[in-house]
């Protein structure tokens, strides 16, 4: 009895001498959870970062992709572009491969390069083609001032003229573009008219009549007034007339006949008969009018003018237009680089 007792007094002696358990530490698990939380809150900062920039590189990937698309276009119009003008060469080079050559008759060659008339829109025709050249003093430079000079100068001097040496350019260009089948005059005129080369009419095909037209034109010194009704007198007065007119000049008339004396309109411009050295600019005009009324309007005829620059004489144009148009011809101011 005293045995049990003793070991039931030990275990309760074991059992008051067991430790206590460790106190838990609020503080340090309020400070972890703060520590832990604060990373997640880092993380999710980080992958909103990580989003927004792969939002950027997705739109940066479209705007690539809009621009190689653009880039796609733009090279396949270019190629487009450059298919059709490969085909355009192609199409040149074969019509001058089956060009045929100059033959033995064929008039001199042209040196002047190539179809200009295509870009003027003038071009050599007719059955009879008048040819009517101006070669007053007016005709060797553009401002009056040279005109004069050149009027005091040498026959060398006015020759030298940079309007006339135009002009020799010109009567080539129109002579090397008459039509084989067509009939043709050249026909000087300043106070009075004369041939250039042949007198009467010639073949678009003579060599010799048009190597004669080149050989005369240069030996020509201009000089003189302008008169246009001379001029129109003599190859209208021919028993066959021109069908097709084509006019080098640089302005209005400035001589006409004396019978012009007894028009009212003509009273004041005493120029026109020998009375005085200048003309003015309303005298030219009325005698232009007169005299293409009288002489120059033909139906079924086309007048065709090259009109060259000329200070001091603005109603020129107007006027010449007004003949072209009312016989269905042409009027052109051709750049300064023609022919």
């Amino acid at each position: 009895m005293s045995c049990g007792l003793g070991a039931a007094i030990l275990i309760l002696i074991l059992l008051k001498l067991q430790p206590n358990e460790s106190p838990v530490n609020v503080d340090e698990l309020k400070k972890e959870l703060e520590i832990r939380h604060q990373k997640v809150e880092e993380r999710e900062i980080t992958l909103e970062q990580a989003e927004q920039d792969l939002e950027q590189l997705k739109k940066q990937l479209a705007a690539l992709a809009g621009e190689s698309d653009n880039l796609t276009e733009s090279i396949a119009d270019f190629k487009s572009r450059t298919d059709e003008k490969i085909a355009e060469i192609k199409t040149v080079t074969e019509e001058i491969v089956k060009k045929p050559p100059l033959q033995k008759n064929d008039p001199v060659e042209n040196d002047q390069g190539g179809e200009e008339e295509y870009l003027l829109g003038l071009k050599v025709e007719g059955q009879r083609i008048a040819f009517l050249i101006d070669t007053s003093a007016s005709m060797t430079d553009e401002k009056l001032l040279d005109i004069i000079g050149r009027k005091i100068g040498s026959d060398v001097d006015k020759k030298r003229g940079p309007k006339w040496q135009r002009t020799i350019r010109i009567v080539k260009w129109l002579a090397n573009r008459i039509p084989k089948s067509s009939r043709a005059r050249f026909i000087g005129f300043n106070e009075t008219a004369f041939a250039i080369g042949p007198s009467g009419w010639f073949t678009g095909s003579d060599a010799n009549a048009i190597q004669s037209i080149f050989q005369r034109i240069e030996t020509i010194v201009p000089t003189g007034a302008t008169n246009l009704e001379a001029v129109l007198e003599t190859v209208n007065g021919h028993s066959e007339a021109p069908t097709n007119y084509y006019v080098v000049t640089d302005g209005l008339p400035t001589a006409g006949t004396s019978n012009f004396a007894s028009l009212n309109p003509f009273s004041k411009c005493n120029a026109l008969f020998g009375q005085s050295t200048t003309i003015s600019g309303e005298c030219r005009l009325r005698l232009f009018q007169h005299t293409v009324k009288k002489h120059g309007v033909h139906q079924g005829r086309p007048v065709n003018v090259i009109l060259l620059p000329l200070e001091g004489d603005p109603k020129a144009a107007p006027a010449y237009w007004n003949w072209s148009y009312a016989t269905n011809g042409l009027l052109i101011s051709p750049a300064a680089s023609w022919p």
